[in-house]
């Protein structure tokens, strides 16, 4: 009877109860248990690593330490969160970290880091968002895909940037109206050759 009813329950329920499975098995320090939570969750987590930090190489550092600090804390974990969102904020923690031990919160010139043609159109003028990440400042860049992609919330990103919530509020504003510029100006077709002002 379990087994016909499980089969009736929604996909994302039967993949939590995996995922909870799997996590106490991992607590109970079964290796291939922590090998699946590798493999479920790498690919995100070093995506946001890499939307953080802007950097293949440390994005990959981020995502070892992240998962060793996981790991190393995992019977604590109870579970009132997806492993998920555990995980992400860890890499998000250790991003910031990275970035602040490495002085990247200063203004770069993004000229000598970013092609020109990391902000292009394709055939149809979609924009590269990656290129448009790497553009912006670190600690912009970062505000912005926590809070916009991520969902962590003003207060969240308090105690992670250990500002005033008005901190975050006031950087996605400003930078949100800087991507906005961006985009405006990227659609604005050139000036044809011969053309008068």
């Amino acid at each position: 009877m379990l087994l016909i009813s499980s089969i009736h329950e929604p996909h994302e329920k039967q993949e939590a109860i995996a995922e909870s499975a799997l996590v106490r098995r991992a607590q109970q320090g079964d290796a291939t248990a922590i090998s699946a939570l590798y493999c479920r969750h790498a690919g995100a987590a070093y995506a946001l690593a890499l939307r953080l930090c802007a950097q293949p190489a440390l994005a990959e550092d981020i995502l070892q330490d992240s998962f060793v600090r996981v790991l190393e804390g995992i019977d604590q974990f109870r579970g009132d969160a997806p492993f998920a969102v555990w995980l992400k904020r860890t890499v998000a923690h250790l991003s910031i970290d990275a970035l602040r031990a490495r002085k990247r919160w200063q203004f770069v010139d993004h000229a000598d880091h970013v092609s020109e043609a990391a902000v292009s159109f394709s055939t149809d003028r979609q924009l590269d968002a990656l290129g448009l990440l790497q553009r912006l400042r670190p600690q912009a860049r970062a505000v912005l895909v926590l809070y916009e992609m991520e969902g962590l919330s003003h207060d969240e990103l308090a105690v992670l940037f250990q500002r005033s919530p008005s901190y975050s509020k006031s950087l996605l504003s400003r930078t949100k109206r800087q991507l906005a510029l961006w985009i405006d100006e990227s659609q604005t077709p050139p000036e044809r050759a011969g053309e008068s002002s």
